[in-house]
């Protein structure tokens, strides 16, 4: 299973955060990438906490024969469609696309896989139970049960 993260916390072209999450869902079933599940739309504070305003996120899983470098690129160029700007760390963004698991690959070259700080985010975690409750860390086996447990409280989200 691949999985991809979506998240948005400024508007786009497409309209408001939960305009451009639905439009990305719809831009990543274009060419060779068929999106196979998606999570239900997540409304989730900043991480770090920050003054920012909130996110809304959602997983989808993926089929494609891409490798992973050439998914993140196209993935890349679909969040430069939607007018993202890549500056500082943990900004506020029209749209963030992110490899979370390419098929329980693990490997430490770009793209990092799993996605090192996926198993720390509500904003991941809540959003991949709806669409694989039973899903492991490929590193660690931790199910995705107790990796939520284990979420700090200042993580919150909730069903937008």
């Amino acid at each position: 299973m691949i999985l991809i993260g979506l998240g948005s916390n400024l508007p786009s072209p497409a309209g408001d955060c939960r305009d451009t999450v639905l439009a990305a869902l719809a831009a990543l079933n274009e060419g060779d990438i068929r999106v196979v599940a998606q999570s239900r739309l997540w409304k989730t504070a900043p991480v770090p906490v920050s003054d920012q305003p909130w996110f809304i996120n959602a997983v989808a899983a993926v089929d494609t024969v891409l490798s992973p470098s050439t998914l993140l690129a196209r993935l890349h160029e679909i969040e430069r469609r939607f007018d993202r700007e890549r500056g500082e760390l943990n900004a506020a963004r029209t749209l963030d696309l992110d490899i979370l698991d390419y098929n329980g690959l693990c490997r430490d070259e770009a793209p990092i896989l799993p996605h090192p700080r996926l198993g720390e985010r509500a904003f991941v975690l809540l959003p991949l139970a709806d669409i694989a409750p039973h899903w492991r860390h490929p590193r660690t086996a931790v199910s995705l049960e107790i990796l939520i447990a284990a979420l700090p409280k200042d993580q919150r989200a909730e069903i937008a």
